[in-house]
């Protein structure tokens, strides 16, 4: 009786372990790196490209910024800070470019709205969107 109640209920996510995303995405491994989307994978050949020809420089992969540092509140536990993490940085004629590659129903989620605009608030970074 005790192991039926065990199996109806669903188990939890462990730290660390890999779950299933919102939107049903296919991986892709390349040169090491892990891409979220064929998409993303996709935009870094071309980057990668681009990067050869000279057109951009410094490619970076997943670059990330503390956009809340963690907070302490006495008498209670701590925050944990808060990070949104690119896709792709890069120089391109001497200025910083920070791109995201979105679909088009993955650009209206709240959450990547929220970074983006807290992003240009707090950085003074613009996230350029690359819709596939």
């Amino acid at each position: 009786m005790k192991n039926e109640k065990l199996k109806a209920i669903p188990q939890m996510k462990r730290m660390g372990e890999a779950t299933k995303g919102r939107i049903n995405h296919q991986r892709v491994v390349a040169n090491g790196i892990e891409f979220d989307s064929k998409g993303e994978h996709d935009r870094y050949l071309e980057l990668l490209v681009m990067e050869r020809a000279g057109v951009i420089s410094e490619l970076q992969c997943h670059p990330a910024w503390e956009l809340i540092p963690p907070q302490k509140v006495p008498g209670k536990r701590a925050f944990r800070g808060h990070r949104y993490t690119a896709d792709f940085r890069y120089m391109r004629d001497g200025k910083m470019v920070v791109e995201d590659v979105k679909s088009v129903r993955t650009r209206e989620e709240r959450d990547y709205i929220i970074n983006r605009k807290l992003m240009w608030m707090l950085k003074g970074i613009y996230v350029e969107e690359v819709v596939r």
